[in-house]
Protein backbone atom coordinates (compact mmCIF):
# COMPACT_ATOMS: atom_id res chain seq x y z
CA UNK A 1 0.00 0.00 0.00
CA UNK A 2 0.87 3.18 -0.62
CA UNK A 3 -0.22 6.85 0.03
CA UNK A 4 0.85 10.82 -1.18
CA UNK A 5 1.26 13.19 1.59
CA UNK A 6 1.15 17.28 0.29
CA UNK A 7 3.01 18.92 2.48
CA UNK A 8 1.53 22.68 1.97
CA UNK A 9 4.54 25.93 2.36
CA UNK A 10 7.08 23.70 3.84
CA UNK A 11 9.81 26.70 3.03
CA UNK A 12 6.79 29.03 5.15
CA UNK A 13 4.98 27.75 7.37
CA UNK A 14 7.42 25.29 9.58
CA UNK A 15 7.67 26.79 13.19
CA UNK A 16 8.51 25.19 16.30
CA UNK A 17 9.04 21.85 14.98
CA UNK A 18 5.91 21.07 13.14
CA UNK A 19 7.75 19.26 10.25
CA UNK A 20 8.46 16.71 12.86
CA UNK A 21 4.69 15.38 12.23
CA UNK A 22 5.66 14.68 8.94
CA UNK A 23 8.77 12.62 10.33
CA UNK A 24 6.06 11.20 12.57
CA UNK A 25 3.90 9.99 9.92
CA UNK A 26 6.81 8.39 7.62
CA UNK A 27 8.00 6.68 10.43
CA UNK A 28 4.68 4.49 10.94
CA UNK A 29 4.08 4.16 7.83
CA UNK A 30 7.65 2.95 7.27
CA UNK A 31 7.59 0.63 10.13
CA UNK A 32 4.11 -1.17 8.44
CA UNK A 33 5.95 -1.27 5.17
CA UNK A 34 3.49 1.33 3.75
CA UNK A 35 5.32 3.50 1.38
CA UNK A 36 4.09 7.40 1.90
CA UNK A 37 5.63 9.64 -0.67
CA UNK A 38 5.43 13.42 0.47
CA UNK A 39 5.34 16.36 -1.92
CA UNK A 40 6.16 19.78 -1.00
CA UNK A 41 3.73 22.42 -2.30
CA UNK A 42 4.49 26.05 -1.99
CA UNK A 43 3.54 29.63 -3.40
CA UNK A 44 2.77 29.63 -7.39
CA UNK A 45 2.91 25.58 -7.22
CA UNK A 46 -0.31 23.60 -8.23
CA UNK A 47 -2.30 21.49 -5.93
CA UNK A 48 -3.53 18.49 -8.21
CA UNK A 49 -7.09 17.60 -7.44
CA UNK A 50 -6.69 13.94 -6.42
CA UNK A 51 -3.41 13.99 -6.38
CA UNK A 52 -3.05 13.39 -2.79
CA UNK A 53 -4.23 11.21 0.66
CA UNK A 54 -3.00 13.67 2.77
CA UNK A 55 -2.44 17.00 3.70
CA UNK A 56 -0.29 18.88 6.28
CA UNK A 57 0.36 22.26 6.75
CA UNK A 58 2.25 23.90 10.14
CA UNK A 59 2.54 27.67 11.61
CA UNK A 60 4.37 30.69 11.08
CA UNK A 61 5.14 34.37 11.59
CA UNK A 62 2.45 36.86 10.39
CA UNK A 63 4.63 37.73 7.69
CA UNK A 64 4.73 34.02 6.14
CA UNK A 65 1.09 34.11 6.50
CA UNK A 66 0.60 37.13 4.28
CA UNK A 67 2.06 35.22 1.26
CA UNK A 68 0.46 32.32 2.19
CA UNK A 69 -3.28 33.89 2.66
CA UNK A 70 -2.49 34.89 -1.28
CA UNK A 71 -1.38 32.05 -2.57
CA UNK A 72 -3.88 29.66 -0.32
CA UNK A 73 -6.87 31.20 -2.35
CA UNK A 74 -5.46 29.42 -5.65
CA UNK A 75 -5.75 26.05 -3.84
CA UNK A 76 -8.65 26.95 -1.62
CA UNK A 77 -11.07 24.74 -3.94
CA UNK A 78 -8.99 21.79 -4.66
CA UNK A 79 -9.05 21.24 -0.17
CA UNK A 80 -12.24 21.85 0.04
CA UNK A 81 -13.37 19.46 -2.43
CA UNK A 82 -10.66 16.98 -0.92
CA UNK A 83 -12.25 17.92 2.75
CA UNK A 84 -15.78 16.80 1.42
CA UNK A 85 -13.98 13.35 0.14
CA UNK A 86 -12.98 13.03 3.44
CA UNK A 87 -9.39 13.20 3.00
CA UNK A 88 -7.32 14.17 6.37
CA UNK A 89 -5.62 17.12 6.58
CA UNK A 90 -4.08 18.80 9.81
CA UNK A 91 -3.21 22.26 10.42
CA UNK A 92 -1.23 23.85 12.87
CA UNK A 93 -1.13 27.27 14.10
CA UNK A 94 -1.08 29.70 11.59
CA UNK A 95 -2.47 26.74 9.01
CA UNK A 96 -5.55 26.66 11.15
CA UNK A 97 -6.16 29.61 11.07
CA UNK A 98 -5.97 30.60 7.34
CA UNK A 99 -8.06 27.36 6.97
CA UNK A 100 -10.64 29.50 9.20
CA UNK A 101 -12.80 32.52 7.38
CA UNK A 102 -10.21 35.23 8.12
CA UNK A 103 -6.98 36.47 10.43
CA UNK A 104 -7.11 39.81 12.14
CA UNK A 105 -3.79 40.55 12.88
CA UNK A 106 -2.85 43.89 14.62
CA UNK A 107 -1.65 46.37 11.93
CA UNK A 108 -2.62 45.39 8.15
CA UNK A 109 -5.37 44.12 6.43
CA UNK A 110 -7.38 41.56 7.19
CA UNK A 111 -5.92 38.21 5.97
CA UNK A 112 -8.30 36.40 4.14
CA UNK A 113 -8.66 32.40 5.21
CA UNK A 114 -10.40 29.67 2.77
CA UNK A 115 -13.50 29.01 5.58
CA UNK A 116 -12.82 25.15 5.57
CA UNK A 117 -13.78 26.01 9.35
CA UNK A 118 -16.07 27.95 10.45
CA UNK A 119 -14.12 30.62 12.46
CA UNK A 120 -12.02 33.02 12.57
CA UNK A 121 -8.87 34.67 14.54
CA UNK A 122 -8.35 38.25 15.77
CA UNK A 123 -4.49 39.13 17.55
CA UNK A 124 -4.83 39.96 21.21
CA UNK A 125 -2.49 41.28 23.39
CA UNK A 126 -2.03 38.56 25.73
CA UNK A 127 0.25 35.70 24.65
CA UNK A 128 -0.90 32.23 24.95
CA UNK A 129 2.14 30.30 25.84
CA UNK A 130 2.89 26.70 27.60
CA UNK A 131 1.87 23.29 27.50
CA UNK A 132 -1.62 22.26 26.99
CA UNK A 133 -3.51 19.41 26.99
CA UNK A 134 -6.57 18.55 25.63
CA UNK A 135 -9.49 16.01 25.83
CA UNK A 136 -10.76 14.67 21.77
CA UNK A 137 -12.79 11.95 20.72
CA UNK A 138 -9.20 9.85 20.15
CA UNK A 139 -8.67 10.57 24.41
CA UNK A 140 -6.30 12.80 25.64
CA UNK A 141 -4.02 15.05 22.89
CA UNK A 142 -0.53 16.99 24.64
CA UNK A 143 1.02 19.33 22.91
CA UNK A 144 3.03 22.92 23.20
CA UNK A 145 0.75 26.35 22.16
CA UNK A 146 2.22 29.85 21.13
CA UNK A 147 -0.07 32.13 19.49
CA UNK A 148 -1.41 35.17 20.33
CA UNK A 149 -4.70 35.09 18.19
CA UNK A 150 -7.88 34.22 19.51
CA UNK A 151 -10.07 31.82 17.22
CA UNK A 152 -13.58 32.15 17.62
CA UNK A 153 -15.82 28.93 16.41
CA UNK A 154 -19.19 29.66 15.33
CA UNK A 155 -20.11 26.45 16.33
CA UNK A 156 -18.43 24.51 19.79
CA UNK A 157 -19.26 21.26 18.21
CA UNK A 158 -16.88 21.69 15.53
CA UNK A 159 -14.32 21.62 18.07
CA UNK A 160 -11.18 19.31 18.26
CA UNK A 161 -11.41 18.62 22.16
CA UNK A 162 -11.60 20.48 25.26
CA UNK A 163 -9.14 22.00 27.44
CA UNK A 164 -7.92 20.38 30.55
CA UNK A 165 -5.10 22.64 30.86
CA UNK A 166 -3.84 25.59 28.89
CA UNK A 167 -4.93 28.16 26.29
CA UNK A 168 -6.80 26.65 23.67
CA UNK A 169 -8.42 28.56 21.12
CA UNK A 170 -8.90 31.85 23.14
CA UNK A 171 -8.27 31.26 26.53
CA UNK A 172 -11.93 32.16 26.85
CA UNK A 173 -14.30 29.00 26.26
CA UNK A 174 -12.07 25.74 26.86
CA UNK A 175 -12.40 24.81 22.65
CA UNK A 176 -9.17 23.82 21.30
CA UNK A 177 -9.17 23.50 17.30
CA UNK A 178 -11.75 22.74 14.51
CA UNK A 179 -12.72 19.72 12.74
CA UNK A 180 -14.13 19.31 9.80
CA UNK A 181 -14.80 15.89 8.29
CA UNK A 182 -11.35 14.33 8.38
CA UNK A 183 -9.18 17.74 8.50
CA UNK A 184 -8.08 18.97 11.98
CA UNK A 185 -6.72 22.01 12.93
CA UNK A 186 -5.25 23.07 16.09
CA UNK A 187 -2.52 24.83 18.02
CA UNK A 188 -0.60 21.79 19.26
CA UNK A 189 3.00 22.25 18.53
CA UNK A 190 5.71 20.35 20.21
CA UNK A 191 5.71 18.47 17.33
CA UNK A 192 2.10 16.95 17.61
CA UNK A 193 2.02 13.40 16.50
CA UNK A 194 5.11 12.04 17.79
CA UNK A 195 3.70 12.71 21.26
CA UNK A 196 -0.02 11.40 19.98
CA UNK A 197 0.82 8.51 18.20
CA UNK A 198 -2.82 7.24 18.43
CA UNK A 199 -3.57 10.89 16.24
CA UNK A 200 -1.16 10.10 13.50
CA UNK A 201 -2.55 6.05 12.97
CA UNK A 202 -6.09 7.72 12.72
CA UNK A 203 -4.21 10.07 10.12
CA UNK A 204 -2.53 7.20 8.38
CA UNK A 205 -5.72 4.73 8.71
CA UNK A 206 -8.41 7.20 7.41
CA UNK A 207 -6.09 7.79 4.79
CA UNK A 208 -5.49 3.86 3.66
CA UNK A 209 -9.60 3.35 4.26
CA UNK A 210 -10.57 6.68 2.16
CA UNK A 211 -8.00 5.50 -0.45
CA UNK A 212 -8.78 1.44 -0.94
CA UNK A 213 -12.23 1.83 0.01
CA UNK A 214 -12.34 -0.79 2.78
CA UNK A 215 -11.65 -1.12 6.50
CA UNK A 216 -7.90 -1.31 7.36
CA UNK A 217 -6.60 -2.57 10.76
CA UNK A 218 -3.30 -0.70 11.18
CA UNK A 219 -0.23 -3.43 12.39
CA UNK A 220 0.86 -2.69 16.02
CA UNK A 221 3.75 -0.77 16.75
CA UNK A 222 6.40 -1.01 19.85
CA UNK A 223 4.87 3.16 21.45
CA UNK A 224 6.85 2.72 24.78
CA UNK A 225 8.77 5.73 23.62
CA UNK A 226 5.98 7.84 22.12
CA UNK A 227 3.46 6.94 25.46
CA UNK A 228 6.47 8.02 27.75
CA UNK A 229 6.83 11.25 26.14
CA UNK A 230 3.01 12.15 25.98
CA UNK A 231 2.70 10.92 29.64
CA UNK A 232 5.76 13.31 30.28
CA UNK A 233 4.03 15.94 28.57
CA UNK A 234 0.37 15.18 30.17
CA UNK A 235 1.68 15.34 33.46
CA UNK A 236 3.29 18.96 33.14
CA UNK A 237 0.09 19.90 32.04
CA UNK A 238 -1.99 18.73 35.12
Amino acid sequence: MELTLVHLYPDLMNIYGDRGNIAALAYRCRQRKINLKVKAVSVNDRLTPGSFDLLFAGGGQDRQQIVVSRDLKTKAKVIHQAADADIPMLTICGSYQLFGEYFQPFSGPKLSGIGLFKAYTIASKKRKIGNILVQSRWGELVGFENHSGNTWLKDKNQALGQVIHGFGNNGHDQTEGAIYNHALGCYLHGSLLPKNPHLADYLIRTALEIKYKKTIKLQPLNDEFEWQAHRTSAKIGR
